[in-house]
């Protein structure tokens, strides 16, 4: 029997609208307000700055996009972050650089499976279970460093982490990697087709002979191995790691990321790429209105608001579709 795949659907224009020409027009006029009034902001080294803030926050809102095709959420991502950084940064001091990655990287996929495990094998439902792994990641973190952050990291995970072969830096090189990766198995493969159909209608998904708990379990294992591979590109950029790398507001970048790019909140819809140029957008419009002077917490009201916006086109796109 088939495997259903995408929805090929005649309401490209919203989606078009919502991925692509909506973003592109409120970057192209922040930028022109940018050029007037700040125009520092043009400099290379923070467009480079850009790209190095945009690796990170990419490789999550990649982790998020597999799970929100699949029809779910990971609200644990920054958390999963977090902790992977600090028990990568403890073990660096006993096992060395690769000890340290390796710890990141394990830690990171296995809160994933763990997520997995609950949602696919259990049945609980994603929002619950990934806000209390959030709670709990989050306030094991905070007691295991008791709010301090872990420095000291050897000189060669910096010399490789932040290096820049041929002026790019390894950080944006990561990104592009991970992106093309996703892209190839989201448009390519046989678990890309499942993982559409799962995200589109499981049930029907389960007709079609997908193992719908399956791809839900791997889709929250490559989220949380991705949430490890951020957790290696931040806790080198910032020279530390710490129970802060996981805030509140990074939660909301990623969501903003995957849903401005294009993400469906309802699933079965959606790219990679969208996703990281979601994030890019966001970086951004941050930087921006740093730029501009304009406060933290209106920063965040903004962010808010472009998510309801994206959301209802989302909600209009998927109502025409049906």
């Amino acid at each position: 029997m088939t495997v259903l795949s995408q929805p090929q659907t005649g309401t490209i224009s919203w989606r078009a609208l919502s991925t692509f020409l909506l973003p592109a027009a409120i970057v192209a006029a922040l930028l022109l307000v940018m050029a007037f009034y700040a125009p520092n902001f043009f400099r290379f080294n923070n467009m480079m700055n850009i790209l190095v803030q945009t690796s990170a926050l990419g490789v999550m809102a990649v982790g998020m996009s597999f799970v929100m095709v699949g029809g779910g959420i990971d609200l644990s991502i920054p958390a999963n972050m977090a902790f992977s950084a600090v028990l990568g940064a403890i073990a660096m001091r006993y096992a060395g650089v690769p000890g340290g990655v390796m710890v990141m990287l394990l830690v990171g996929t296995g809160v994933g499976l763990f997520n997995g495990a609950a949602v696919a094998l259990l049945g609980m439902t994603p929002f619950v279970v990934t806000l209390a792994t959030m709670t709990v990641l989050g306030g094991t973190t905070v007691w295991m460093t008791n709010s301090q952050s872990i420095a000291d990291f050897p000189e060669l995970f910096f010399d490789i982490v932040l290096a820049r072969p041929l002026g790019i830096p390894v950080s944006v090189a990561v990104l592009v990697v991970v992106t093309a990766a996703a892209s190839i198995i989201f448009a390519a493969t046989t678990f890309g087709r499942s993982l559409y159909a799962a995200g589109l209608n499981a049930r029907a998904a389960r007709v079609a002979r997908v193992n719908v708990e399956a791809v839900l379990l791997v889709t929250y294992a490559v989220s949380g191995l991705l949430a490890g591979v951020a957790a290696v590109l931040l806790t080198a950029r910032l020279g530390s790691a710490s129970a802060n790398l996981g805030n509140d507001g990074v939660v909301l970048d990623i969501v903003s990321a995957c849903v401005v790019g294009g993400i469906s909140i309802y699933g079965g819809s959606g790219r990679p790429v969208g996703a990281v140029l979601g994030a890019l957008f966001i970086i951004v419009i941050s930087n921006s209105l740093n730029q501009l002077g304009v406060s933290f917490f209106i920063n965040l009201v903004i962010k808010g608001i472009a998510i309801i916006a994206f959301i209802c086109l989302d909600r209009i796109s998927s109502g025409a579709q049906r």
